[in-house]
């Protein structure tokens, strides 16, 4: 039996439907990567898993028993220690276990009503065995690297997903619900995320993402929700995309022929009185049932149009960066660092979070102070996809956003209405009025592409432009920019679109020092030093020097010889000389074996004594050895 059914399910909010009688199973150990377009519903069929959501008709069932956790896609920006929101995950046990700690403390300081509440306190946890809750806690944070007294609020983005994931986690669900765990996580984070779901014994996930790189990695299926309809796709990402081109063609070579059918059924029902009056009456029932169809028909929805507006060319030199060194706090963040950048470099920039990549970007372009130089070129205009999506004006509409109050735009030497313009981006017109605060995050960076690429440039700054957009958006921005005439600086955490667009790769160690590699994420990977064989002959040198400190530690004090050792040591080099002189003469002797026939007994005497020699040799050997590493010490 399936982990998870969706049988004949159907939601709406009052536009078209996002599930039109989908269909779904999830089966035990499976990782399936639920794709789609922004906007189509993907979010809301996890919630509809996860029970915060009931569909208008249709059942979704899940096993009995199971447990099923979900990661949020929002990463939260509240305070509080690390171990409390963990907890959380518990819920009744979380609650009760940290009113004791309060009690507790209480008490301490004479609160004896606090202390009369712990006895109740107490009793409640035993009955929810709250007491191996703490140990829970601490064990899944020593997993994932975190620090259980540390504020939510003054970790990164990509720590807080930890953070959310380990409270996730904590029940040991059946099922885990990801809705792009990948945002906000820098690459080493995205990548350790990838082993330890991998590393999940019996793990069952369901999983949003746009990172085709995690999807590769992680997925066993992909499930895409298209137009209301859920279809799964055996294999990776790259599989899907040969099996979706393949349903596209049939879906389209079916849609003509029921275009074609619909036209000449139109064509006959218009024909004069005369030629129409042996008409049947099915044939006229047969044209509204296709009349039906074709408005309740959804068509696939639009790619997005893109083109960039280039400026004139800029000089050959774009930037001469020397000696650049940037400080915070009074801790160098940025040190010493040189490069020159060229008219047609398309440079990526990769490392963790917060060690410096926006910073660098803000220096390079003057917005911030920095010590050494950096000279630029001449006749650079340039455009600046911003992180922080400043850009934008949440409470006025997406044209009023991208236009700034005009009804037409300029779009290489064309002018356009704003609503066409706003069409290339998958903006209808009454979609083309809303206020930005009510669109998804996809959708945002849509319209900052749009913002963006009306700006005449020859210099775009693109600082995490891949967050949250569909991967048929994602390809497009890939196509595009890998087609730009002008300069590019990135700084992004998708792996594959790193590796699709830039052509070289500034490398941030997080100690200040930037490295420079030809190539993208993958040509980095295979250029730096083993970090594998740099740890191990680490780990080899730390082990030696422990053995060496043990040895020495172990050793024995030295200790003086006695007169009568001594006087052994000193002549057991001539006993052992003697004996050595005496094997070899007897050896000769022995060596052609006339003797045992001119002089039996004395050769077989000879011959015992040989072996005799031996092992006296043997014995003052080790001997010698034995007192004379004592007499060293």
């Amino acid at each position: 039996m399936a982990y998870i059914t969706l049988r004949d399910v159907h939601l709406a909010f009052g536009g078209p439907a996002l599930l039109d009688g989908a269909h779904f199973n999830l089966e035990r150990g499976e990782r399936v990567c639920l794709i789609g377009r922004n906007g189509e519903g993907k979010s809301t069929l996890l919630k509809l898993i996860e029970g915060s959501l009931l569909p208008d008709t249709g059942e979704v069932s899940i096993q009995n028993g199971l447990t099923v956790s979900m990661l949020a896609q929002d990463v939260p920006m509240d305070s509080g220690k690390v171990a409390d929101i963990v907890a959380d995950g518990a819920g009744e046990a979380a609650t009760v276990l940290k009113e004791y700690h309060e009690a507790s403390d209480a008490c301490v300081l004479g609160d004896m009503e606090a202390c009369d509440r712990m006895g109740m306190l107490q009793h409640k946890l035993d009955q929810l065995d709250g007491w191996a809750l703490e140990n829970k806690v601490n064990t899944i944070l020593g997993k994932m690297g975190l620090d259980p007294n540390a504020d939510l609020a003054d970790l990164s983005g990509g720590r807080k997903r930890r953070v959310l994931l380990a409270r996730a986690l904590l029940t040991q669900p059946d099922v885990l619900l990801l809705d792009e765990p990948t945002n906000h996580l820098d690459v080493e984070s995205i990548e350790w995320l990838e082993k330890f779901l991998l590393d999940q014994n019996n793990l069952t996930l369901l999983f949003i993402s746009h990172d085709r790189s995690f999807v590769d990695s992680i997925a066993t299926r992909i499930v895409e929700l298209d137009r209301g309809i859920l279809r799964g796709y055996e294999g990776n990402y790259s599989r899907y995309l040969e099996l979706k081109a393949q349903q596209m063609e049939a879906e389209e070579k079916q849609n003509a022929l029921f275009d074609k059918k619909l036209a000449e059924e139109e064509a006959w029902i218009r024909q004069g009185i005369k030629a129409r009056r042996t008409r049947n009456e099915g044939r006229v029932r047969a044209l509204k049932d296709l009349r039906e169809q074709s408005k309740a028909r959804r068509s696939q929805q639009g790619k997005v149009t893109m083109a960039a507006q280039e400026a004139n060319r800029s000089g050959k030199l774009v930037f001469e960066i020397e000696h650049l060194s940037v400080s915070y706090d009074h801790k160098p963040l940025i040190k010493d660092f040189s490069a020159i950048v060229l008219r047609g470099d398309r440079i990526g920039l990769v490392g963790d979070n917060g060690v410096g990549k926006t910073t660098l970007i803000k220096a390079i372009l003057g917005e911030i102070e920095h010590g050494g130089s950096v000279k630029t070129g001449t006749q650079l205009e340039v455009a600046y996809f911003d992180q922080l999506r400043n850009a934008l004006d949440l409470e006025k509409s997406v044209m009023a956003n991208v236009s700034e109050g005009s009804d037409y735009v300029d779009v290489n030497g064309n002018r356009r209405h704003i609503y066409s313009y706003l069409q290339d981006f998958l903006f209808s017109p009454e979609r083309a009025r809303t206020p930005v605060k009510a669109l998804s995050g996809g959708e945002r960076n849509r319209i900052l592409l749009a913002k963006l690429l009306l700006k005449p440039s020859n210099l775009i700054v693109m600082d995490e432009p891949t967050n949250d957009l569909d991967m048929v958006t994602l390809e497009l921005l890939e196509e595009l920019l890998s087609e730009y005439k002008g300069t590019l600086l990135l700084i992004s955490h998708d792996r594959a679109f790193m590796d699709n667009v830039v052509t070289s790769t500034w490398v941030f160690d997080g100690k200040g020092n930037i490295d420079e590699y030809i190539g993208g994420y993958q040509d980095y990977l295979e250029q730096r030093p083993d970090q594998k064989v740099v740890d191990q002959k680490s780990d080899v040198k730390k082990a030696q020097a422990k053995a060496e400190a043990a040895a020495a530690t172990a050793a024995p004090k030295k200790v003086k010889l006695s007169y009568k050792d001594q006087r052994e040591l000193e002549q057991l080099p001539a006993e052992i000389e003697k004996l050595e002189t005496e094997q070899t003469e007897l050896s000769e002797k022995l060596a052609d074996g006339s003797w045992f026939v001119s002089d039996a007994n004395a050769a077989t005497s000879a011959s015992q004594r040989l072996a005799e020699i031996e092992e006296l040799l043997l014995e003052k050997l080790e001997r010698w050895d034995e007192l004379e590493n004592a007499s060293k010490g």
